[in-house]
């Protein structure tokens, strides 16, 4: 079984990170690909454009960006397949703070 880890797309890696995952649509800003060290990409494993700005609109509607998450997610079998079979170890990064997102990709990952 996988073990599935967070971590921010600004750390380098380190020797227990295992697979490195970018789980934000947009590039974070000022990293470059070299020290971002990713071994997936997989945008469509993450919410969508349309989700990302109406959620930035309504931060304190966490519950409703979960459900529209979640139902995204839904279409995304064959990159959450990418992601529970890039390795051992994943840790999915992040450039954003909260990472709300990751906490629901991470129950959608333990669900299966």
């Amino acid at each position: 079984m996988t073990e599935f880890r967070r971590g921010r797309a600004y750390d380098p890696r380190t020797p227990d990170d295992g697979a490195r995952i970018l789980v934000d649509r947009l590039w974070p800003r000022g990293l470059t690909k070299e020290a971002a060290d990713l071994d997936l990409w997989p945008k469509d494993a993450t919410p969508s454009t349309e989700l990302r700005k109406w959620f930035h609109a309504n931060p304190d509607r966490v519950e409703e960006f979960a459900e529209r998450y979640r139902a995204e997610l839904a279409d995304a079998a064959d990159a959450l397949d990418e992601i529970r079979t890039a390795g051992e170890v994943v840790t999915l990064l992040t450039a954003s703070n909260d990472g709300e997102h990751v906490k629901v990709l991470l129950e959608v990952l333990d669900e299966d």
